[in-house]
């Protein structure tokens, strides 16, 4: 797949509007709010509605859930006005396809934990029921939000038959290799931007955001 002259960048884990505004403000193209109970950086539909309605035009609210009851998800994103769900547990193919019809308003990202255990295979049975993919660290007893990132070489070998975003343990410090290395669609960050769960640091945001638009230039500048 020809990578896009322009990345995406997610920004995940949102709690609070500052935080959301500064990302937007800084130009990022979707934020991320997690409906998980267990996940420290969780928020509840209105406080994530609350936040989502101020939103500048452009910037994608991204819904992400681990096996959750169907007709739970659609109500929160009806309820929100998401633009995306993010499936971040053991859905299935046929899940999808269901929750797809249910949710036509929405497009749907079913996230992957990759390790040395991953195989094209597992991804082949989604291609007809999702719109891209999201590729995480795996670590066991995890659904995501590990901080860690993961061996980007493995990517390779799975050869994703749609977009997918680039997740793991993404920072300032490695944002810039790893868009050299991988080229994937979009980039995903979330606790590499924090100083504490779900309270992202404002300078951070920026840094990444930039890091990610300059290495854009420096690659267009090459190919012409």
């Amino acid at each position: 797949m020809n990578r896009p002259w322009r990345t995406r960048i997610k920004i995940c884990g949102m709690t609070r509007l500052p935080d959301a505004l500064c990302a937007a403000e800084a130009g990022v193209d979707a934020l991320g709010f997690i409906f998980f109970a267990k996940s420290p950086r969780c928020i509840e539909p209105q406080a994530a509605r609350t936040i989502i309605d101020r939103l500048p035009p452009f910037v994608d609210a991204v819904g992400v859930f681990v096996n959750e009851d169907m007709r739970r998800v659609a109500e929160i994103a009806t309820r929100c006005g998401l633009a995306y769900i993010q499936l971040h547990g053991s859905e299935s193919p046929a899940y999808c396809r269901e929750l797809s019809t249910l949710l036509s308003c929405c497009r749907l990202l079913k996230a992957f934990r990759v390790g040395e255990h991953s195989k094209a295979e597992d991804m082949a049975p989604y291609e007809g029921c999702v719109q891209g993919y999201l590729l995480d660290t795996y670590q066991k007893n995890t659904t995501g939000g590990t901080g860690l990132s993961f061996d980007w070489t493995v990517i390779d070998r799975l050869q994703p038959g749609k977009p997918f975003l680039l997740a793991g343990g993404l920072d300032i410090t490695n944002i810039v290799p790893a868009l050299a290395q991988v080229r994937p669609y979009g980039v995903d960050a979330n606790s590499g931007l924090e100083d504490a769960p779900g309270k992202k640091n404002h300078q951070l945001i920026q840094q990444f955001i930039r890091s990610v638009r300059g290495a854009e230039t420096y690659r267009l500048s090459g190919e012409q």
